[in-house]
């Protein structure tokens, strides 16, 4: 099933970029595209300039023993990229629980003007130790939910399959 449409100026104006890449020879496929592992992996890293704008920082993480985890994920693929294409990446987070956030990312495909794909998940913050989701400490929460009050005030809804939530 294909997400709603959502217009390229819109999804820039999510601040701030998470990750912006010009895509090597080597990400495509037979198919002489990006190949799908490259998608999520492009998604992965940009996950953690969002982790840092909601305070799970690398030092944070390594201080309190935790870490954070996808437990779900979907991807739409809805343009192809090529080698030599320059694309960047945005987040939308669409609800939070105590342990739980639920977020959309959007990549464009800046070299053509389209979204390349979008790609939502569930992710959890994890006591490393006891390797079992953990609440998100207050000051984390108070973080998440000023962004997600925000990017609530956007004009546009987020595209969600209706298959994920916390």
């Amino acid at each position: 099933m294909k997400p709603e449409s959502i217009a390229v100026q819109d999804i820039a104006a999510l601040r701030p970029v998470c990750l912006r890449r010009t895509i090597p020879q080597e990400y495509l496929d037979l198919n002489n595209h990006m190949n799908m592992r490259w998608y999520v992996a492009l998604f992965d890293d940009a996950g953690d300039t969002l982790h840092d704008q909601i305070g799970l920082t690398r030092e944070f993480r390594r201080a309190s023993g935790t870490g954070t985890m996808d437990l779900e994920h979907h991807t739409w693929f809805l343009n192809e990229v090529l080698a030599g294409s320059q694309v960047s990446v945005y987040a939308r987070i669409v609800a939070r629980s105590a342990k739980m956030i639920h977020y959309l990312m959007f990549m464009i495909n800046e070299s053509t003007g389209k979204v390349a794909a979008h790609f939502e998940c569930v992710n959890a913050l994890v006591d490393l130790a006891a390797r079992k989701t953990t609440p998100y400490p207050v000051e984390i929460l108070a973080r998440i939910d000023a962004l997600l009050a925000e990017q609530n005030r956007l004009s546009w809804k987020p595209p969600v399959s209706g298959a994920m939530r916390v």
